[in-house]
């Protein structure tokens, strides 16, 4: 149970009333329209919208039965929800979208994600920025972590990209016995010789990695990869504990498969951006306030949550073919019906005329 109540609820909108609307609705979504599709008024909706106030901590006692707390990886990242027409709603600003490839208007979602050492994964936290709270990406990301770990993960390590791996976060990450998977820029610098700094992307680099010394920060191994066309850096780092046999570092033993495994753990956290956009409606809403706006995303997120259950639960395939399939009795019965009585307009087979 999410939320406690002191007295019996008379509320005809719920939280998996309006979720399964968000899954459900394949135009806009408003409150007008959950209200007439389920036979209530639509100050049902907004009152519902304006009156909860789920919390990231809600999402985490709703996922943390559904995963193993203990040994996976935490990812996280930030996506724009694209609201390039509004005008007054809470959080809207503008921010740079990896998406777009530039500086667009929207609300920018930070969000931790889990993959658990069965390949389950869900989002555990989130934050929503706001400019009101003088706070950088960075702070939030901070702010969740200790807050995940507080509540009782235990992941092993940590991935993120470029825009997370300033020397605070990774030392941060570092101090909690915690490995890590980061993309870097460029331009940082490494040194593979005392007293020399290099830029990564002037480095030869093995498929297997190269062990260098990060700039304020210490021995890490670094990768390049190249996908559409893109040069990437990545570094990664694993708790100090040395080998008793040989007294080698454990970055010896990550090569490409390792590298690539928790490559492949963080693009869980895209593919997550993708579905809340595309199946679960997140960016498409008509409330303004801070409060309504707050609990549209949370459902969303909480929506996005269930649909992975299901999926664990083997119940359905993937999101994307659920949503699919979701009319297809309509529209077949419609096909149906539209084309009776129209075999006239049928083309007619007509015999080769011999010349």
């Amino acid at each position: 149970m999410i939320r406690n109540i002191t007295r019996p609820s008379t509320a005809r909108c719920t939280l998996p009333m309006y979720t399964g609307f968000l899954l459900s609705e394949p135009n806009g979504v408003s409150c007008s329209r959950l209200g007439e599709l389920m036979a209530i008024s639509h100050d049902s909706v907004n009152r519902f919208l304006n009156r909860e106030s789920y919390s990231p901590r809600d999402l985490f006692n709703e996922v943390k039965s559904k995963i193993n707390m203990k040994g996976g990886t935490l990812s996280v990242d930030d996506s724009v929800l694209d609201k390039p027409y509004t005008q007054y709603i809470a959080y809207v600003g503008y921010y740079w979208s990896g998406k777009h490839h530039a500086v667009v208007k929207g609300i920018n979602l930070i969000t931790l994600y889990y993959t658990d050492p069965h390949g389950q994964h869900q989002p555990i936290n989130f934050r929503i920025y706001d400019k009101t709270e003088n706070k950088t990406k960075n702070d939030y990301f901070l702010d969740m972590l200790t807050e995940v770990l507080t509540w009782g993960l235990e992941p092993v390590s940590a991935t993120g990209d470029s825009w997370y791996s300033c020397v605070k976060n990774l030392k941060t990450i570092k101090n909690h016995q915690l490995g890590f998977l980061f993309a870097l820029e460029s331009n940082r610098l490494v040194s593979i010789k005392e007293g020399t700094w290099t830029q990564v992307q002037k480095l030869d680099i093995a498929d297997d990695g190269l062990e260098v010394w990060l700039r304020d920060f210490g021995q890490v191994k670094l990768f390049r990869t190249h996908l559409k066309d893109q040069v990437r850096h990545y570094v990664v780092y694993l708790p100090d504990k040395n080998d008793a046999a040989n007294n080698e570092s454990n970055l010896s033993l990550i090569g490409k498969l390792e590298f690539e495994k928790l490559h492949d753990q963080h693009w869980q956290i895209e593919q997550y951006h993708r579905a809340i956009k595309q199946v679960c409606n997140i960016e498409s809403f008509q409330v303004r306030g801070e409060v309504a706006v707050k609990n549209h995303i949370f459902a969303a997120i909480f929506g996005y949550v269930k649909l992975q259950h299901m999926r664990a639960m083997d119940i359905i395939g993937n999101c994307y073919k659920l949503r699919r399939d979701l009319f297809n009795e309509v529209i077949t019965s419609f096909v149906k019906s539209f084309a009776l009585g129209m075999d006239h307009m049928n083309s007619k087979f007509k015999a080769v005329v011999n010349a």
